[in-house]
């Protein structure tokens, strides 16, 4: 018997566009707001049954349309896909936090959900006082949750916070006690939504672990997540979203396979004009290129020789300890190598104007297969410049004296200082030659 059942479920949003918008009306004084307000309190009070639209243009937006599935008892699944796509609104409809517009919902077992930041929680009350409060709204009795109560603080590692009101804690100490409590009151169906991205790497893991344990016991997990990793360590289904839709639904790997596949850029290279550069007044990235012995990679890349990514950055205002961090991902989103330009003290404060940088990744470090290349920089304040994902791709192949040599689907290196070399592009009036 399904824990879940989803049949013809749909949700509609009304979404109302300024006309003015663009024009001086967009931004309003606050006497102007409230002017308009009472202008439009007196219409309605005048003609009630009309609706206002003086102002307002009307679009229908079906956040989900015609959705059917059924979750079974103790599965674990992944819901992904693009932002937009509809996996929050899903979550919220299961979480019975809003309904739906048409179709029904069949939840047989008591719900927790975590899909926001403090979600349940009321800011004036203590981190004591919260844990109470809400395993109250999930229906647990005051012994119940007395019972698991030191289980629940010594998971979210807040204890010297526990008297203090939860409105002075940080938004890593909020996810820390709101999913202690979740995971802990034992219900039936988990879900958690991407508000686990808050959290440190560390304690991430833990998550996923004890998410792993809960459903070990027969427990169903909801997992919604940017990090296909997760996904595929913890998710034995999952389901690929698509405007509203299920477009896929299968094993974890299988669905992330097909998500990665539809927004990776099938090529080795990628270059922006300066307008349309990624970045901020800081710093732009204007091209990221595969490379191997100083020449792009057209075809595929061979496991014997080193692999050099190669970054072009337009520097608009010196930052102090400026870096760039790769990330190469494989074709299952698992980042294989994380590199940042702050290995070479020489890179870290780059001046005014065009730069090229390249991180050489050692011959063998890769082994056969395709890898996803994303890029990242920023400053010592933890402000992002930019973060793009995604960017390019490459694949590795073995040589012909190579096969044989090593396993398929293995990796072979590992990452950390030393391993990843980072220098400056030297020698070439271009940067690198544009395949």
């Amino acid at each position: 018997m399904s824990i879940i059942k989803v049949e013809n479920l749909s949700k509609k949003y009304i979404i109302g566009h300024d006309r003015h918008a663009g024009s001086a009306y967009r931004y309003q004084s606050l006497r102007d707001t409230v002017a308009h307000m009472a202008r439009g309190l007196y219409q309605r009070l005048r003609h009630p049954l009309s609706p206002n639209t003086e102002n307002t243009e009307i679009e229908e937006f079906w956040a989900l349309k015609d959705l059917n599935f059924e979750i079974q008892p103790g599965d674990r699944v992944g819901i992904i896909g693009r932002n937009g796509a509809g996996k929050s609104t899903l979550l919220k409809i299961l979480s019975r936090i809003t309904e739906p517009t048409s179709g029904r919902v069949e939840i047989d077992g008591r719900v927790a959900s975590l899909l926001e930041v403090g979600t349940g929680f009321h800011p004036e009350l203590t981190g004591r006082e919260n844990i109470y409060l809400n395993g109250a709204i999930l229906g647990m009795r005051r012994a119940e949750i007395r019972r698991k109560f030191d289980e629940i603080v010594e998971f979210s590692e807040i204890e010297k916070f526990l008297d203090t009101p939860v409105k002075r804690y940080s938004s890593g100490m909020y996810v820390r006690l709101a999913f202690a409590v979740a995971a802990h009151l034992e219900p039936e169906i988990l879900i958690i939504d991407e508000v686990l991205a808050v959290g440190d790497a560390a304690f991430q893991k833990k998550c996923l672990g004890k998410m792993e344990d809960v459903s070990k016991k027969g427990r169903t997990v909801l997992f919604v997540s940017h990090n296909m990793g997760a996904v595929i360590d913890l998710c034995s289904r999952g389901f690929l979203i698509e405007s509203g839709r299920v477009a896929m639904e299968g094993s974890a790997r299988g669905v992330v396979r097909k998500y990665l596949s539809s927004t990776i850029t099938k090529s080795t290279h990628k270059s922006w004009t300066h307008e349309a550069a990624p970045g901020d007044a800081t710093c732009k990235l204007r091209s990221l290129t595969v490379c191997q012995e100083n020449e792009p990679i057209l075809g595929s890349a061979l496991i014997s020789s080193p692999v050099q990514i190669c970054v072009s950055i337009d520097v608009e205002t010196p930052a102090n300890e400026l870096g760039l961090t790769l990330l190469v991902s494989d074709s299952e989103g698992k980042v294989i190598v994380h590199t940042s330009s702050m290995m070479n003290r020489r890179l870290r404060t780059p001046d005014r104007g065009q730069h090229f940088l390249k991180a050489t990744l050692p011959a063998y470090l890769l082994n056969s297969g395709d890898y996803i290349v994303s890029v990242v920089s920023d400053i010592p304040n933890n402000r992002i410049i930019f973060d793009e994902e995604n960017v390019i791709s490459f694949d590795v192949s073995l040589d012909c004296e190579e096969v044989g040599r090593y396993p398929a689907n293995s990796w072979t290196g590992a990452t950390g200082p030393g391993i990843v070399e980072w220098a400056r592009w030297e020698g070439q009036d271009e940067f690198p030659p544009v395949p």
